[in-house]
């Protein structure tokens, strides 16, 4: 099963069609290792059964039919499934664009507010503090000064 059943942007469950539902059901089946290796399975049967007196005796011209059909259905239903992988990252692509833009948006009223509570910070240490910050022009200006007492 694919991840992207978890994405909270992704439609999942009732909300699918039967087409997608059907889409999805039929790309996870014949896009897996165990599908290969029964359909060679499979190959490899008919073409032991029919060796030797199978129930065909021309088996290759019905195997050859089979498969033909399989290759006509197998472009459509490609294309089916990669329609729905293209369904599926739009899905995803339009969440993601909208957590994007909510983000940018928190981070804009984050910067205002970091803005405003720092010179709300400054304007109470002023008031808080005014004479430290004459005592230190002060200090810096006696460090300074050379002196001349005796």
């Amino acid at each position: 099963m694919s991840l992207w059943r978890k994405h909270p942007g992704v439609r999942t469950g009732d909300a699918l069609t039967t087409g997608e539902r059907a889409a999805d059901y039929v790309r996870n089946g014949m896009g897996s290792w165990p599908f290969v290796f029964l359909f060679l399975g499979t190959m490899a049967l008919w073409a032991a059964y029919n060796q030797s007196d199978g129930f065909d005796p021309y088996p290759f011209i019905l195997l050859n039919l089979f498969l033909s059909m399989i290759a006509g259905l197998q472009g459509a239903i490609l294309l089916i499934s990669a329609k729905r992988a293209d369904s599926v990252s739009s899905e995803v692509a339009v969440h993601t664009l909208s957590n994007t833009a909510l983000l940018q948006d928190m981070i804009e009223a984050n910067t205002v507010l970091t803005e405003s509570v720092a010179q709300l910070a400054a304007e109470i240490h002023e008031h808080v503090c005014p004479s430290a910050q004459r005592l230190g022009a002060r200090t810096s200006q006696k460090i300074t000064s050379p002196v001349s007492q005796p």
